[in-house]
């Protein structure tokens, strides 16, 4: 599993909108990699913004 599904995975277990943070220490990802992994996932249409700073799967 790569950076990208494990937050995403992350993210719908979690079940509410989450900041870059939270998903880091969720994950236990570097806070880079999770930061770069959501500038793709943002691009790819794949996480939304539903709060501001607040992030969660397009796709529940």
């Amino acid at each position: 599993m790569n950076e990208k599904e494990l937050i995403l995975e992350a993210m719908k277990k979690a079940d509410e909108p989450l900041n870059a943070g939270k998903v880091a220490e969720l994950t236990g990802l570097d806070r880079k990699v999770v930061d770069k992994a959501f500038a793709e996932l943002k691009k790819e249409g794949a996480i939304v913004s539903p709060v501001r700073c607040k992030w969660e799967p397009a796709e529940k």
